[in-house]
């Protein structure tokens, strides 16, 4: 696991988008995990930004979305398809059809996870995933407790994760109970994974995640056993580190072929 500490969220949202334009660079059939929330947002106005300047092209890209909420169609807007219709998806060039997110309005909801695992696999699996991390150290909506070989399911949020999330709804009764999630599991198998996070209020989950045992009941923990997995992170979310002197040291010693994808957009 690498961890690599920045100065603020916009640094944090530079250096994900670099290697989200790296990574299609290299190979324009790239998969993509994609996440929501207040995170990303800036990343994805940045590469919105870098496709406008022709620094990427994601015609040949294909996407999955980690989760959506049962109970909202696509268009209404506190779903996941509006967020990335309204951040990403209407400013870059990527194909409608090569855009999946969960059907939160799905009369099958068992059928219609089976099928998005299915999907995933079709298409060969995912190449770069980008996570969020909840306050609990929940990734997606694998809130903790939650199976570390799960699969895509219908999972029901804790009050915590309600309640972070309530800012996106005009009144508290209006946050949706379930949601459809890809599983630990499924995240687990994507090639490459990005984790973002900024602000003290994920300070102790990034701790957790780091530096703490694996258990379910810090989901994000299951990440120490990946092969090729990244934290990028703010100086407020890394202030619960014991080792964070250490992991500035090891990212200011990386040599230039390790540092020219950061260094060209930093």
């Amino acid at each position: 696991m690498e961890v690599i500490i920045l100065k603020d969220p916009l640094e944090v949202s530079k250096l994900a988008a670099a290697h989200v334009v790296h990574q299609v660079q290299q190979k324009p059939m790239s998969c993509l995990g994609l996440a929501t929330g207040s995170t990303p947002k800036n990343m994805y106005e940045l590469l919105c930004q870098y496709y406008e300047q022709g620094k990427v092209d994601f015609s040949r890209v294909t996407s999955f979305n980690l989760d959506e909420y049962v109970g909202l169609a696509s268009h209404h807007p506190a779903s996941y398809g509006s967020y990335m219709e309204e951040n990403l998806f209407r400013f870059i060039n990527i194909r409608k059809e090569n855009c999946h997110i969960p059907n939160g309005m799905a009369e099958d909801v068992p059928k219609e996870c089976q099928s998005y695992e299915e999907k995933i696999q079709k298409a060969g699996g995912i190449d770069l995933q980008i996570l969020g991390i909840g306050t609990d150290g929940h990734i997606a909506f694998n809130e903790p407790s939650s199976s570390l070989s799960s699969r895509t399911r219908l999972k029901t949020l804790t009050e915590q994760t309600r309640n972070d999330n309530r800012h996106f709804f005009a009144e508290e009764e209006e946050v949706p109970v379930h949601v459809i999630t890809m599983g630990v599991g499924t995240i687990m198998e994507a090639r490459k994974i990005l984790l973002l996070a900024t602000g003290e209020k994920k300070a102790d989950a990034i701790a957790k995640t780091v530096e703490g045992p694996v258990t379910a009941m810090v989901p994000s923990s299951i990440l120490q056993f990946h092969s090729k997995v990244a934290l990028v992170i703010d100086e407020a979310a890394a202030r619960l580190l014991t080792r964070k002197d250490y992991y500035r040291w090891v990212y200011m010693q990386k040599p230039p072929w390790q540092k020219q994808i950061a260094d060209s957009f930093l």
